[in-house]
């Protein structure tokens, strides 16, 4: 299926491994021109290696970190500063798990919801305006867990973006400007497969209580959806927040 996006370009945040690498990597294979962000340079080179290895343009590549308002700037700047003040397509996929250890303090909470609200809300209104003025974007949110069985700092974070971004679905919508969220079950990725689940034995386990797919998904499984979402096809998809979980939505995590 042709989505009809070559050409167009796209900021992935959080693209050093993982589902950003994944949503990269299937955005390339569909000759998107890419600018991956993230705070690890040699990783994201890595990723630029595997970007160009399907064909696509060398990204541009921005080390900056995202949580801060800098940070935020920085990336935003650089974006549209290559793609001569205009980027087509918003990923907001930085972010992480922060699951409270020992008490809690107010330092604590700040960083959560810097890195997994703060990031993506700043670049958005960093990016929407040419969005605005051009009459068309797409802006996807990667959410996560909203609930959970333990207190993460991750989890109101990312509620609080799914609500700002069903708001910012309707303000956007008559620009012809969608703004989506994705949210991820277990993926393959470092963050899963060495801290959370080091085992096969624990792996296996989870899966089977939890999972009905019978597997964890693969950082594709998400790229292939951001894919379609930003692409002409999904241009009546707005608003929505879509598992990618292999069934298991249902289940708090």
């Amino acid at each position: 299926m042709d989505l009809r996006i070559a050409g167009r370009t796209a900021l992935v945040t959080g693209a050093s491994a993982g589902i950003g690498s994944g949503v990269a990597e299937c955005l390339a294979r569909e000759g998107v021109r890419l600018a991956l962000a993230g705070r690890n340079r040699s990783a994201l080179e890595e990723v630029a290696r595997c970007v160009v290895a399907h064909g696509s343009p060398a990204p541009v590549i921005i080390a900056a970190d995202v949580a801060s308002k800098a940070g935020t700037a920085a990336i935003a700047k650089q974006a549209l500063d290559a793609f001569g003040g205009h980027v087509d397509f918003l990923i907001n996929n930085a972010g992480g798990s922060r699951p409270l250890k020992g008490d809690e303090t107010e330092e604590f909470w700040q960083e959560a919801h810097d890195l997994n609200f703060q990031s993506a809300r700043r670049l958005i209104n960093l990016l929407v305006p040419s969005m605005k003025a051009a009459r068309a974007g797409r802006i996807i949110n990667i959410t996560g867990a909203i609930f959970g069985r333990a207190v993460n700092g991750a989890g109101p974070s990312k509620a609080a973006l799914l609500a700002y971004s069903r708001a910012l679905s309707f303000e956007l919508a008559p620009f012809d400007i969608t703004v989506n969220c994705v949210a991820p079950g277990r993926i393959n990725s470092v963050q899963i497969l060495e801290k959370l689940h080091p085992t096969e034995e624990s792996r296996a386990e989870y899966i089977r209580q939890n999972i009905p797919a019978g597997r964890f998904g693969d950082p594709a499984d998400m790229g292939n959806l951001v894919a379609f979402l930003v692409s002409p096809l999904a241009a009546y998809i707005n608003g929505a927040h879509i598992p990618v979980d292999g069934g298991g939505v249902r289940l708090a995590v």
